[in-house]
């Protein structure tokens, strides 16, 4: 019966685990932080958004440049959820400062600050 409950919970919980995630440093000049990432891994940016964000995928990892309204100034942890609604309505009840959610061009996101500062990014790809 333990382990029928156990299969169950884990069920319910499984939409709510995050799916991905990808450290984000700011770069004041969007361009010299491609270029310096692209000499460092030896491949070419997977995407890049015009002056604001730019991301390399390797070996199932993701390193990501945020510059302008996009950057918060201070290097980040994202984590992709499936739906960052119930995701930011869970992490608030359990008594986390949650500030948004934000719809962006790509992506529907929010911040979550911890006890010691410092906050993480959630987001839902659109």
């Amino acid at each position: 019966m333990a382990d029928e409950t156990a299969g169950k919970k884990a069920d319910e919980t499984a939409g709510e685990k995050a799916l991905s995630l990808a450290s984000v440093f700011p770069a004041a000049r969007l361009a010299d932080g491609v270029q310096f990432l692209a000499a460092v891994l030896g491949i070419e940016p997977t995407f890049v958004d015009g002056e604001r964000w730019a991301q390399f995928d390797l070996g199932g990892a993701r390193l990501a440049l945020a510059s302008g309204a996009e950057s918060s100034g201070a290097a980040r942890v994202m984590v992709k959820v499936a739906d960052a609604a119930a995701t930011a309505e869970r992490l608030g009840a359990a008594g986390y400062d949650v500030a948004g959610p934000v719809a962006g061009p790509h992506e529907v996101r929010f911040s979550v600050t911890g006890p010691d500062g410092w906050s993480v990014v959630v987001y839902q790809p659109v």
